[in-house]
Protein backbone atom coordinates (compact mmCIF):
# COMPACT_ATOMS: atom_id res chain seq x y z
CA UNK A 1 0.00 0.00 0.00
CA UNK A 2 3.19 1.95 0.64
CA UNK A 3 4.60 1.74 -2.17
CA UNK A 4 1.56 2.23 -4.48
CA UNK A 5 0.54 5.22 -3.08
CA UNK A 6 4.74 6.60 -3.57
CA UNK A 7 4.40 5.57 -6.86
CA UNK A 8 1.20 8.19 -7.33
CA UNK A 9 2.97 10.65 -5.83
CA UNK A 10 6.23 10.11 -7.85
CA UNK A 11 4.02 10.33 -10.35
CA UNK A 12 2.41 13.30 -10.04
CA UNK A 13 5.39 15.24 -8.66
CA UNK A 14 6.93 13.97 -11.81
CA UNK A 15 4.10 15.53 -13.86
CA UNK A 16 3.82 18.70 -12.02
CA UNK A 17 7.31 18.92 -12.62
CA UNK A 18 7.14 18.71 -16.63
CA UNK A 19 4.31 20.85 -16.92
CA UNK A 20 6.32 23.40 -14.78
CA UNK A 21 9.46 23.09 -17.47
CA UNK A 22 6.79 23.20 -20.41
CA UNK A 23 5.29 26.53 -19.47
CA UNK A 24 8.71 28.19 -18.55
CA UNK A 25 10.31 27.00 -21.87
CA UNK A 26 7.42 28.42 -23.58
CA UNK A 27 7.36 31.50 -21.74
CA UNK A 28 11.22 31.89 -22.58
CA UNK A 29 10.68 31.47 -26.42
CA UNK A 30 7.67 33.97 -26.76
CA UNK A 31 8.56 37.24 -28.06
CA UNK A 32 8.61 40.20 -25.55
CA UNK A 33 5.90 42.14 -27.73
CA UNK A 34 3.31 39.45 -26.09
CA UNK A 35 3.79 40.44 -22.58
CA UNK A 36 4.30 44.20 -23.22
CA UNK A 37 2.28 46.68 -25.02
CA UNK A 38 4.10 49.02 -27.21
CA UNK A 39 5.24 52.52 -25.56
CA UNK A 40 3.99 55.48 -27.98
CA UNK A 41 2.95 59.40 -27.08
CA UNK A 42 -0.77 58.73 -27.94
CA UNK A 43 -3.59 56.50 -28.56
CA UNK A 44 -6.09 58.01 -30.69
CA UNK A 45 -9.84 56.79 -31.53
CA UNK A 46 -11.64 58.89 -34.77
CA UNK A 47 -14.81 58.26 -34.41
CA UNK A 48 -16.71 59.64 -37.49
CA UNK A 49 -20.16 60.41 -37.34
CA UNK A 50 -22.38 58.28 -39.93
CA UNK A 51 -25.85 58.35 -38.71
CA UNK A 52 -28.66 59.32 -40.89
CA UNK A 53 -28.71 62.97 -40.44
CA UNK A 54 -25.08 62.92 -42.45
CA UNK A 55 -25.65 62.55 -46.37
CA UNK A 56 -23.24 61.25 -48.49
CA UNK A 57 -21.13 64.43 -49.35
CA UNK A 58 -20.86 65.01 -45.62
CA UNK A 59 -19.89 61.95 -45.09
CA UNK A 60 -17.04 61.91 -48.00
CA UNK A 61 -16.29 65.67 -46.90
CA UNK A 62 -15.43 64.23 -42.50
CA UNK A 63 -13.35 61.75 -44.13
CA UNK A 64 -11.53 63.34 -46.89
CA UNK A 65 -10.62 65.53 -43.95
CA UNK A 66 -8.98 62.91 -42.22
CA UNK A 67 -6.84 62.04 -45.41
CA UNK A 68 -5.78 64.98 -46.14
CA UNK A 69 -4.79 65.72 -42.38
CA UNK A 70 -2.30 62.65 -42.50
CA UNK A 71 -1.14 63.66 -45.44
CA UNK A 72 -0.28 67.62 -44.00
CA UNK A 73 3.46 68.19 -43.06
CA UNK A 74 2.34 69.90 -39.90
CA UNK A 75 0.24 67.28 -38.83
CA UNK A 76 3.31 65.04 -39.65
CA UNK A 77 5.58 67.36 -37.74
CA UNK A 78 3.39 67.28 -34.73
CA UNK A 79 3.30 63.45 -35.25
CA UNK A 80 7.24 62.96 -35.58
CA UNK A 81 7.19 65.34 -32.40
CA UNK A 82 5.65 63.61 -30.08
CA UNK A 83 8.63 60.99 -29.82
CA UNK A 84 10.14 58.12 -31.08
CA UNK A 85 7.22 55.71 -31.16
CA UNK A 86 4.94 58.44 -32.38
CA UNK A 87 1.23 58.30 -32.04
CA UNK A 88 -1.40 54.96 -32.06
CA UNK A 89 -5.02 55.49 -34.12
CA UNK A 90 -7.68 53.93 -35.43
CA UNK A 91 -10.53 54.75 -37.54
CA UNK A 92 -14.36 54.49 -36.02
CA UNK A 93 -17.64 54.66 -37.86
CA UNK A 94 -20.42 55.11 -35.96
CA UNK A 95 -24.38 55.55 -35.41
CA UNK A 96 -26.94 54.25 -33.52
CA UNK A 97 -26.33 52.13 -29.93
CA UNK A 98 -26.04 48.99 -31.72
CA UNK A 99 -23.84 50.24 -34.46
CA UNK A 100 -20.43 51.15 -33.71
CA UNK A 101 -16.72 49.44 -36.24
CA UNK A 102 -13.61 49.59 -36.35
CA UNK A 103 -12.88 50.31 -40.13
CA UNK A 104 -9.01 51.21 -39.72
CA UNK A 105 -7.11 48.89 -37.19
CA UNK A 106 -4.85 50.40 -34.67
CA UNK A 107 -1.78 51.53 -36.23
CA UNK A 108 1.05 53.18 -35.33
CA UNK A 109 2.04 56.09 -36.75
CA UNK A 110 5.33 57.68 -36.35
CA UNK A 111 6.90 59.29 -39.41
CA UNK A 112 5.91 60.63 -43.00
CA UNK A 113 5.93 57.12 -44.43
CA UNK A 114 3.62 55.94 -41.63
CA UNK A 115 1.11 59.08 -41.54
CA UNK A 116 0.30 58.43 -45.81
CA UNK A 117 0.11 54.46 -44.89
CA UNK A 118 -2.74 55.25 -42.65
CA UNK A 119 -4.63 58.00 -44.94
CA UNK A 120 -4.14 55.27 -47.37
CA UNK A 121 -5.63 52.85 -45.09
CA UNK A 122 -8.91 55.54 -44.89
CA UNK A 123 -9.02 56.13 -48.44
CA UNK A 124 -9.75 52.65 -49.37
CA UNK A 125 -12.61 52.28 -47.08
CA UNK A 126 -14.87 54.88 -48.91
CA UNK A 127 -18.23 53.51 -47.99
CA UNK A 128 -19.93 54.31 -45.09
CA UNK A 129 -20.96 51.32 -42.49
CA UNK A 130 -24.49 52.45 -40.81
CA UNK A 131 -27.25 55.30 -41.38
CA UNK A 132 -29.46 55.35 -38.74
CA UNK A 133 -29.71 57.60 -35.30
CA UNK A 134 -27.04 58.99 -32.95
CA UNK A 135 -25.64 57.04 -30.27
CA UNK A 136 -22.72 59.12 -28.62
CA UNK A 137 -22.89 57.31 -25.49
CA UNK A 138 -22.26 54.16 -26.98
CA UNK A 139 -19.59 55.42 -29.13
CA UNK A 140 -17.60 56.53 -26.17
CA UNK A 141 -17.99 52.59 -24.50
CA UNK A 142 -17.17 51.15 -28.04
CA UNK A 143 -13.67 53.44 -27.93
CA UNK A 144 -13.05 53.11 -24.40
CA UNK A 145 -12.29 49.16 -25.06
CA UNK A 146 -10.56 49.68 -28.23
CA UNK A 147 -8.12 51.26 -25.64
CA UNK A 148 -8.04 48.86 -23.66
CA UNK A 149 -7.74 45.73 -25.72
CA UNK A 150 -5.22 47.19 -27.99
CA UNK A 151 -1.08 46.44 -28.07
CA UNK A 152 -0.07 49.65 -27.24
CA UNK A 153 0.66 52.27 -23.92
CA UNK A 154 0.46 55.74 -24.40
CA UNK A 155 1.10 58.30 -22.26
CA UNK A 156 -2.09 59.78 -23.21
CA UNK A 157 -5.23 58.24 -24.47
CA UNK A 158 -7.78 60.12 -26.35
CA UNK A 159 -11.27 59.52 -27.99
CA UNK A 160 -12.34 62.11 -30.98
CA UNK A 161 -15.96 62.18 -31.74
CA UNK A 162 -16.83 64.10 -34.94
CA UNK A 163 -20.91 64.76 -35.22
CA UNK A 164 -23.63 66.91 -36.25
CA UNK A 165 -26.33 66.14 -33.61
CA UNK A 166 -27.59 65.23 -30.23
CA UNK A 167 -27.40 61.60 -28.44
CA UNK A 168 -31.26 60.17 -29.45
CA UNK A 169 -30.06 56.24 -29.09
CA UNK A 170 -28.98 54.14 -26.07
CA UNK A 171 -27.11 55.34 -22.88
CA UNK A 172 -26.94 59.07 -22.80
CA UNK A 173 -23.03 60.18 -23.20
CA UNK A 174 -23.63 62.00 -19.89
CA UNK A 175 -23.64 58.87 -18.05
CA UNK A 176 -20.86 56.29 -19.22
CA UNK A 177 -18.86 59.91 -19.80
CA UNK A 178 -17.10 59.77 -15.81
CA UNK A 179 -16.10 56.28 -15.98
CA UNK A 180 -14.25 57.08 -19.57
CA UNK A 181 -12.76 59.57 -17.85
CA UNK A 182 -11.69 57.77 -14.72
CA UNK A 183 -9.87 55.08 -16.79
CA UNK A 184 -7.79 58.14 -18.20
CA UNK A 185 -9.15 58.88 -21.78
CA UNK A 186 -10.07 62.34 -22.89
CA UNK A 187 -12.73 62.93 -25.10
CA UNK A 188 -12.58 65.46 -27.33
CA UNK A 189 -15.38 66.44 -29.91
CA UNK A 190 -15.64 68.24 -33.70
CA UNK A 191 -18.92 69.67 -33.43
CA UNK A 192 -21.20 70.49 -37.00
CA UNK A 193 -23.48 73.47 -36.21
CA UNK A 194 -25.28 73.14 -39.43
CA UNK A 195 -28.31 71.68 -38.37
CA UNK A 196 -27.79 72.02 -34.45
CA UNK A 197 -26.34 75.33 -34.04
CA UNK A 198 -26.10 75.35 -30.26
CA UNK A 199 -24.70 71.75 -30.52
CA UNK A 200 -21.30 72.76 -28.86
CA UNK A 201 -23.05 73.68 -25.77
CA UNK A 202 -24.41 70.56 -26.19
CA UNK A 203 -21.00 68.46 -26.32
CA UNK A 204 -19.55 70.84 -23.38
CA UNK A 205 -22.23 69.92 -20.96
CA UNK A 206 -22.44 66.06 -21.77
CA UNK A 207 -19.65 64.38 -24.35
CA UNK A 208 -16.53 66.03 -23.29
CA UNK A 209 -14.11 65.29 -20.38
CA UNK A 210 -10.70 64.36 -19.16
CA UNK A 211 -7.51 66.13 -19.18
CA UNK A 212 -7.19 69.10 -21.33
CA UNK A 213 -10.71 68.21 -23.14
CA UNK A 214 -12.36 70.32 -26.18
CA UNK A 215 -15.19 71.23 -28.26
CA UNK A 216 -14.23 72.34 -31.72
CA UNK A 217 -16.81 73.88 -33.93
CA UNK A 218 -17.64 74.06 -37.75
CA UNK A 219 -20.07 76.22 -39.18
CA UNK A 220 -21.14 73.86 -42.00
CA UNK A 221 -19.26 70.77 -43.65
CA UNK A 222 -18.02 73.54 -45.92
CA UNK A 223 -15.17 74.05 -42.90
CA UNK A 224 -14.63 70.55 -41.65
CA UNK A 225 -11.18 69.97 -43.96
CA UNK A 226 -9.61 72.60 -42.43
CA UNK A 227 -11.42 71.80 -38.76
CA UNK A 228 -9.72 68.51 -38.92
CA UNK A 229 -6.60 69.63 -39.45
CA UNK A 230 -6.52 72.01 -36.42
CA UNK A 231 -8.17 69.56 -34.09
CA UNK A 232 -5.42 66.68 -34.92
CA UNK A 233 -2.58 69.55 -34.19
CA UNK A 234 -4.72 70.55 -31.19
CA UNK A 235 -4.67 66.74 -30.09
CA UNK A 236 -1.13 65.48 -30.99
CA UNK A 237 0.47 68.56 -29.49
CA UNK A 238 -0.73 71.78 -27.91
CA UNK A 239 2.49 74.15 -29.10
CA UNK A 240 1.60 73.62 -32.54
CA UNK A 241 -2.35 73.88 -31.90
CA UNK A 242 -1.91 77.49 -30.25
CA UNK A 243 -0.09 78.80 -32.97
CA UNK A 244 -1.22 81.90 -33.99
CA UNK A 245 -3.73 82.21 -36.87
CA UNK A 246 -5.90 78.98 -35.48
CA UNK A 247 -9.97 81.24 -35.84
CA UNK A 248 -12.08 78.21 -35.38
CA UNK A 249 -14.02 78.31 -32.11
CA UNK A 250 -13.51 76.46 -29.45
CA UNK A 251 -14.94 75.21 -26.02
CA UNK A 252 -13.42 75.50 -23.62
Amino acid sequence: MYALQKHRLNTRTRFRLVLFLFFFFLGLSMPTGLHARMKVDLELVLAVDTSGSVDMLEYKTQMEGLIRAFQDPAVIAAIHGTGPNGIAVTLVHWSSAGEQKQIVPWTQVKDTATAHAFSQAMAARPARSFNDSTGIGAVLRFGERLIQRNRFEGRRKSIDVSGDGNNNSGIPPQLIREAVVASGITINGLTILDENPHLHFYYARNVIGGAGAFVMTVESYVDIIAATRAKLLREISVSIANRPGNTLKTIP
